[in-house]
């Protein structure tokens, strides 16, 4: 069983819903939200229908299927689902009442959220940002523009003076079509940078971007504190066991098949929901094991079509109902190009745009090329939710 707080107030969102559940009357107002439960037992469905209905509220369920679970997709306000998430438990439905009011919890929350790396805790006022090291020679940005460990390492330095939170190192591409590298190699890539970026900036914290455990385990040896793995441990599972040993913080990241294959023609019936339920899934997986510091990345261009990573950054306020913090990485990347019919190398001012978005729509990582204009879009986002910062100016 799921829960999600949905953005229904988006006529396409709203007529994507109308679909699912045979609304036909004019419901539609630009403030409404959705409560929707999936996969919920038929018979509690019905109860708290009525319950619902009670209240003289509006509640849809949808066919039945083959395991007995339906969908249901409640209508109204966050404070009338507050409502009901309490009359819920009084009739003794205490499971589904606590796990709709924790979901409401986490987005209400959502702001107040903090994360702990290391030695250090970020408060989550503004926008981290992450800095990108590629250390391969085929990456889709800048493959082989910093293959070398000492330009590498200059280029990690440089991005810290520049802003950078943090620094996240890869050794391997993750381009669509990108083959995979062997383990040994991608070490030889990755652990002399992270090593020698510790070294000449020894509060510097770093990411380890890799699928494999052992070159998680080996780079957090090294001095790095983030794990950001794109398969999520579907790659190797054993990067739950790595990250719980050393205290390390995990980026979850949603991608369907792998990068060879991830864009040959990827379909959703919905991006969001399906994205939602992924992430939601691993980060139980990830608490299994007590892993506390966790982000959740929808992973925009990672088996998606171009469409589909913009209702990801449309609808990006969604994922705050899973209670962590959200990361995106939108640097430079193909559907920015698709759409806008421009070609890599000036994609930079369309790269900002959509970062400025994707914070006001509730990022608090940013995974980037450009951290030097990135900035701007942190602060501005800054002095938009907070003007009073700006009173002495």
């Amino acid at each position: 069983m799921i829960i999600q707080v949905v953005d229904i107030f988006y006529s396409n969102v709203f007529k994507r819903y109308s679909s699912k559940y045979n609304i036909y009357r004019d419901l539609y107002e630009k403030d409404l939200l959705g409560l929707e439960i999936r996969d919920i037992n038929f018979k509690f469905a019905n109860r708290i229908k009525k319950i619902i209905l009670s209240n003289k509220e509006i509640c849809y369920i949808t066919s039945k299927k083959e395991n007995d679970s339906v969908d249901l997709l409640a209508l109204g306000s966050f404070g009338v689902f507050k409502e009901l998430s309490k009359e819920i438990i009084a009739i003794g439905n205490e499971d589904i009442g606590f796990k709709i009011n924790k979901t409401l919890k986490n987005v209400s929350e959502y702001d107040q959220l903090k994360l702990n790396i290391g030695n250090t805790t970020f408060e989550l006022d503004r926008a981290l940002l992450i800095g990108i090291v590629n250390v391969t020679p085929d990456s889709f940005s800048d493959g082989g523009k910093f293959f070398g460990s000492e330009s590498a390492i200059e280029h990690g330095l440089k991005l810290i003076k520049d802003g950078a939170d943090i620094i996240d190192v890869g050794g391997e591409s993750t381009r669509p079509g990108s083959e995979p590298v062997q383990e040994e190699e991608e070490l030889n890539r990755v652990i002399p940078v992270i090593e020698g970026i510790i070294k000449q900036a020894p509060g510097a914290i770093i990411s380890i971007d890799t699928q494999k455990s052992f070159v998680a385990s080996e780079a957090l040896k090294s001095g790095a504190r983030i794990v950001n793995d794109i398969s999520a441990g579907t790659f190797d599972y054993k990067m739950f066991e790595v990250v719980k040993s050393f205290d390390a913080a995990y980026i979850l990241m949603h991608m369907k098949g792998n990068p060879k294959t991830m864009q040959q023609d990827p379909y959703y019936e919905d991006v969001v929901s399906e994205v939602y339920d992924y992430l939601l899934n691993k980060v139980e997986s990830a608490k299994k094991y007590e892993i506390k510091n966790i982000i959740i990345d929808p992973g925009i261009g990672f088996g998606k079509r171009v469409s589909d990573n913009y209702e990801l950054l449309k609808r990006l306020n969604e994922f705050k109902g899973i209670g962590y913090p959200i990361m995106v990485g939108l640097s430079r990347k193909s559907f920015l190009g698709k759409s806008l019919n421009i070609e890599l190398d000036k994609r930079e001012e369309a790269s900002l745009i959509a970062e400025t978005l994707a914070i006001k729509n509730g990022a608090k990582l940013i995974r980037t090329h450009n951290i030097s204009k990135t900035v701007h879009a942190v602060k501005l986002n800054q002095f938009v939710e907070n003007p009073e910062l700006l009173a002495n100016v």
